[in-house]
Formats: structure tokens, sequence, C-alpha cells
């Protein structure tokens, strides 16, 4: 194999995956190009906009400015990964719900950063959530809907 390339080995939402990569290549290309999902969208390219969040190892990166050669023997978790089936996780439930979309474009990356959110709090008041998601960006300035939907997703985990 050539310099510029490199066999990685991960784990993906949950299943073993191996994959061919270019080492310029960052997470999201190889997420889309590799793997076919494209939940993990690249908008800004500067790491700002929260678009592109996946989880490595349990922590929301921005798979924009994370190299796909550093997630070698990590744990990747994609919004494809959080439903099981035909059940969707809580999170999702409730930006449904809630309306807490409108072009969906950001959506995938707030859900995910919710996620992440109520594991670490799970009964955050709305300055934490707003100071938690401020990463992320809705073009469609959807954020009381958003707002709504942590709180409602939070409210499901409790219910279980």
């Amino acid at each position: 194999m050539d310099a510029e390339r490199r066999t990685i080995r991960f784990t993906l939402n949950g299943r073993p995956v191996v994959t061919d990569i270019g080492v310029h290549q960052n997470l999201t290309e190889v997420l889309q190009e590799s793997f076919g999902l494209f939940g993990s969208r690249e908008s800004c390219g500067q790491g700002l906009c929260g678009c592109c969040t996946v989880l490595v190892n349990g922590t929301a990166v921005t798979g924009c400015l994370s190299l796909a050669a550093f997630v070698d023997g990590a744990d990747v978790g994609t919004i494809e990964g959080l439903s099981d089936g035909e059940t969707l996780s809580p999170e999702q439930e409730a930006f449904i719900e809630c309306g807490a979309s409108q072009c969906g474009y950001c959506t995938p990356g707030f859900i995910l950063m919710t996620k992440q959110l109520l594991d670490e709090n799970p009964d955050p008041n709305d300055d934490e959530i707003m100071h938690y998601l401020s990463g992320n960006l809705c073009r469609c300035g959807t954020y009381p809907e958003i707002i709504k939907a942590v709180r409602l997703a939070g409210q499901k985990r409790k219910a279980g």
C-alpha cells in the first residue's frame, strides 16, 4: 500500500468494520464514501456548525475536522446507529414529536449532541441545553422546538 492510503479498523454503530482510506480523508467523507452513511453532513467545513457531528468513543466530534485515520480502533456512532431497527431512540422520537426540524440538514448533529448531553446530565435546564448545543447551528431557526425536544427526550428516557 502506498503512503497516501491506509487501512483502518473500527466499530461503526456496534459492528466491526475495515476500510481503506486516503490519509487526508476526514471522517465525514469516509462515512459517506465507504459506508453510505450520510447523516454526518459537511456544511461549513470548519467545525463551526455541528452538521457533521458523530460520536467517537462516546464523545461528540466534528467529522469534517477529524481525520478518519484517527478512528482506527475506536467506537464510532452515527445518527444511523441510534435507532434499533424500526424503533427510534428517545431523542429521535422527541425531535419528530416536537417538530424540531424544518429542512433537517442540522438535525442529526443536534440529535447526537442531545444524546451526549442526556448521557451526562439526564435533567438539564434550558440554560444548560442552550449552552451545550451552542456549537450546533440551525439555519431554519427551530431553536425553541429543539429545546422542547431535548426536554421531551429526557422525559422519554426516564419513562424508559
